[in-house]
């Protein structure tokens, strides 16, 4: 009874049917037919039809385990030949415009062959990728030649506050349009990767079970706050710890798709950094709040703004930022070509800089060479870095020179990997993507490299 009775007087509060509640308020009997009949119902009705059954099919290789083996790889390529599998997936999507926009999650339509939406009256469209981002986890999907297409109101996300009311809406286990209720459990929840996406996610304990991935989110007014995109279990079913995509930075995906990009162009900040935890405050005299600079790249729009190693960030646009995710979540809902405000500390000054929002810089030119059967390294490919391509590859941040960007079959076996930066070649010192061709066509007796691989160095000898 009293389970009922704490359900009824809250969706009594959440639907304004109660105008304010005083200090000694008593949970009670309801006491009139309209107390007895509220429900969510209404709220459901008016957000369900834009949320949408997503289905999705993909052609996939067998892989061999030992693929991607630098050793083993070689003896495996041809033991037995790969056979084509079609994967099927099965999510939720939200419609976001009547023009037919809708976003979904990467891991449900990325990389797929073949994608069929289904709207709650049943009708059923084709649907095409404008852009995908594995990192964000986001996905948006246009459906063509759709009249009459429901959509949600975007909510502004950093307006969401720890205990708000919410719904889950989505299509659990296939078994067709399903809705949980909850609260917002959480906010700002950075420490860990959820699903693809690593990054900033909104927390809630709205039952989110598989086929829920990329359904709605929403608030008591019936807006999206976030596209769920996993959960923590043991299970496999939903443990109360959901997680969503913030809807701002989904608004900054739509924005994009609709300016016809394909790709999710996110601010580059050229610069790492860590949390100022208890211990590292009590090691530096700091609080525990903010982001410890640890290294920047000479091109990074920080050092532009007058930021150094150091420094503390402590907040974006007047919003706390205390993790690195939490920050590159602040510049991405920003877009490129704005400006953040940061604000940091140095010395224990406090200071206010704007930093410009850009991409990373592709220069110089990378540059980039495959081997031809002229030299002893056929099929080797090698890049100059730049910060674009630091980025591409996720090499560290001061990365200089030129770089593998895929061994080859015979660049494997002599121990290179992707990512390992060129020193030099039988003595001869390695700049650029030329430089690694010349050296490799007249090849002595036996060839030596000095490669850096993470900042450490690794010599290589092999006979051609």
């Amino acid at each position: 009874m009293t389970r009922f009775l704490t359900s009824a007087f809250i969706a009594a509060l959440c639907s304004g049917l109660l105008g304010g509640l005083p200090a000694n308020a008593q949970a009670q009997v309801p006491s009139s037919q309209a107390e007895i009949a509220l429900s969510f119902a209404p709220l459901v009705k008016q957000a369900s039809p834009a949320v949408v059954n997503i289905y999705a099919k993909r052609v996939t290789e067998a892989r061999s385990p030992f693929e991607d083996d630098p050793f083993f790889g070689e003896f495996f390529r041809n033991f037995a030949p790969s056979r084509p599998r079609v994967q099927n997936s099965l999510g939720s999507g939200v419609i976001l415009g009547a023009d037919g926009i809708v976003v979904s999650n990467y891991h449900v339509v990325g990389m797929a062959t073949e994608i069929n939406v289904v709207l709650a009256d049943r009708r059923e469209f084709e649907a095409q990728v404008l852009l995908a981002d594995r990192d964000s986890d986001l996905a948006i999907l246009k459906i063509e030649h759709a009249e009459d297409l429901p959509f949600l109101e975007i909510r502004n996300s950093d307006e969401v506050e720890v205990g708000e009311l919410v719904l889950a809406i989505g299509n659990p286990f296939g078994v067709g349009q399903t809705v949980s209720s909850g609260i917002v459990s959480g906010l700002a929840r950075s420490g860990a990767s959820a699903g693809l996406g690593r990054g900033y996610f909104i927390q809630t304990d709205a039952p989110i079970n598989p086929g829920n991935s990329g359904g709605a989110l929403i608030d008591m007014a019936g807006r999206l706050i976030g596209i769920n995109t996993s959960i923590i279990s043991r299970s496999g079913g939903s443990n109360g710890i959901g997680f969503a995509i913030p809807a701002n930075l989904v608004s900054q995906f739509v924005e994009q798709a609709r300016a016809g990009g394909d790709s999710f162009d996110r601010p580059w900040a050229g610069m790492s950094g860590q949390p100022v935890d208890a211990d590292l405050a009590d090691s530096l005299g700091l609080s525990p709040e903010g982001i410890l600079i640890s290294d920047l790249h000479a091109e990074s729009p920080f050092v532009a703004a007058g930021l150094r190693v150091g420094d503390v960030i402590t907040g974006v646009d007047g919003l706390p930022v205390n993790t690195p995710q939490e920050m590159v979540f602040r510049m991405s809902v920003t877009g490129i070509g704005g400006h953040v405000s940061v604000a940091y500390a140095r010395a224990g000054e406090a200071g206010t800089v704007d930093v410009a929002m850009i991409t990373a810089p592709n220069t110089p030119s990378p540059d980039p060479e495959t081997l031809d059967d002229r030299t002893v390294l056929p099929g080797l490919s090698v890049a100059r870095a730049n910060p674009a391509t630091i980025v591409d590859y996720q090499l560290p941040l001061n990365t200089k020179g030129t770089f593998v960007t895929d061994p080859g079959r015979y660049g494997g076996r002599v121990g290179l990997r992707p990512g390992d930066v060129l020193v030099d070649i039988d003595g001869t010192e390695i700049e650029t993507p030329r430089d690694v061709r010349r050296a490799l066509t007249r090849p002595g007796r036996s060839v030596s490299m000095t490669v850096s691989r993470r900042g450490q160095p690794v010599s290589l000898r092999f006979r051609p």
